[in-house]
């Protein structure tokens, strides 16, 4: 079926190679996941809950190694890549904690003769697909819950970042989960598309682009069942006349600029309120200048590079016509010699006198630029915000928080803050309306898309 090689941003080198499966590989993944459901879903939540807390503890425990596979395989710096697992743990143990009160049964006010209550059915067999720029907690937001709730999970993780699903695998298998409850395929895209329209399927999430997303529509429509599509975004953020700027400007450009800007929830957009404007933007030049663009493995780089030189030069492409349309790069590549076109490194950029007619201020850039417009007022700032083509999440930066929370109540996203971005808080339900995508993982409303209801409604003999 043919080589899958992942080639390392940090050099350029081939770092990771892997044999696609084949149909027979597919074809006995499937039947093992359909045959370990049955007996998964019997299973006690408690004992679900046992294995997967053991599965968290196998796999943290392995933090050092897998940050330093994480940053050759994707090129974050190895600074922060541990960070990573962290996120892994806190989202995976809310999950599970959050299960039993998720997963209760409802009951029903009794009426004579009557029992009734709607309980909490799986789906059956989860195919989860997850990107490479956050691989392990991407992944863990679906697998986790999944399992929980009783399905059987096929993980297929992105050609960048095969060893991520090795990881998790391996450590579910330490725990000692049941063989065929969670295993993991290295898939081309048609035999991913394959897998997809396969009958047996129950449920489908994804992560990654639009165009990935419209894929998984094609390859499940006429067959009814559950999917979740997470397709990112362009999100923006808003700073009032009032904010406190010593702690508004490093919350909101480490927002654009972490993971050198590869965040489906990151800021891509700032909208500063014209009376703080100047300051605004002197401060925040002065911020991305103090970022080291490096080889990732050395711990004083902040800036790696980015996921493939496809993606700079792609990135480099929206600030040159932005310029050549009017915008101002505040930003001297030439201050950065691994910034070279073709190249995957790429100087950081921050863009003023830019406007919606830019693709760099309406097409999702995922790389390490953002621009940033004045505005007289909450309304403009509203208009300016809502004008996207998606929705995940979108910051507002004020100190009167009453205001700030009914500016966000105007805004269309599926997550919005007051002072901070680029979070995730795994109580909250993880949506995004528009192209951002549909459905909804973590979060208790998480376990609803992956179970269905089962009503009973039982008269006494």
């Amino acid at each position: 079926m043919g080589i899958q090689k992942t080639i390392s941003p940090v050099d350029g080198s081939v770092y990771v190679e892997r044999e696609l499966a084949d149909p027979a590989r597919v074809e006995a993944v499937l039947e093992r996941a359909v045959t370990a459901q049955q007996p998964w879903r019997e299973t006690s939540l408690a004992e679900r809950a046992r294995l997967c807390s053991r599965m968290v503890d196998a796999f943290v425990a392995r933090r050092d190694e897998l940050a330093l596979e994480l940053t050759w395989q994707m090129g974050r710096p190895i600074a922060v890549a541990g960070g990573e697992i962290g996120g892994f743990e806190d989202r995976a143990r809310s999950m599970i904690a959050m299960a039993e009160e998720a997963l209760a049964p409802i009951r029903l006010a009794d009426r004579p003769g009557f029992t009734r209550y709607i309980t909490r059915e799986p789906l059956g067999v989860s195919f989860i697909v997850a990107p490479w720029n956050f691989p392990f907690m991407t992944a863990v937001n679906a697998v986790v819950p999944a399992i929980m709730a009783g399905n059987t999970v096929i993980l297929k993780h992105s050609a960048q970042t095969p060893l991520c699903a090795e990881r998790i695998q391996q450590a579910f298998d330490e725990a000692g989960l049941p063989a065929g409850v969670f295993q993991h395929l290295h898939l081309s895209h048609d035999a991913a598309e394959a897998v997809i329209r396969d009958a047996r399927i129950a449920h489908v999430s994804f992560t990654g682009s639009v165009a990935g997303g419209a894929m998984v529509e094609r390859n499940a429509a006429g067959r009814f069942i559950a999917t979740g599509l997470e397709l990112g975004g362009k999100d923006p953020a808003y700073l009032r006349a009032d904010v406190n700027l010593d702690e508004a400007v490093p919350g909101v450009m480490d927002g654009a600029f972490f993971n050198s800007g590869q965040s489906c929830c990151g800021i891509e957009r700032i909208y500063v309120h014209s009376s703080i404007y100047d300051d605004f933007v002197e401060r925040a030049v002065a911020w991305v200048r103090q970022l080291r663009l490096g080889n990732p493995s050395d711990p004083d780089t902040t800036l790696g590079p980015l996921v493939r030189p496809a993606a700079a030069d792609f990135v480099r492409g929206q600030i040159e016509e932005a310029v050549a349309a009017g915008a101002r790069a505040w930003i001297d590549p030439g201050d950065y010699p691994l910034s070279r076109p073709g190249s995957a490194y790429l100087a950081p950029q921050v863009l003023t006198e830019v406007d919606h007619s830019m693709r760099v201020m309406h097409e999702e850039s995922f790389g390490p630029v953002v621009g940033i417009m004045p505005v007289a007022d909450d309304d403009e700032a509203v208009r300016l915000m809502n004008d996207s083509d998606f929705g995940l999440t979108a910051a507002v930066y004020t100190r009167d928080l009453a205001t700030g929370e009914a500016i966000a109540r105007r805004l269309q996203a599926g997550t919005v803050f007051t002072n901070r971005c680029d979070y995730l808080d795994p109580e909250l339900a993880w949506t995004g309306v528009k192209r951002s995508g549909r459905g909804c993982s973590l979060s208790r409303v998480g376990y609803e898309t992956l179970t269905r209801p089962k009503s009973f409604h039982l008269k006494h003999a």
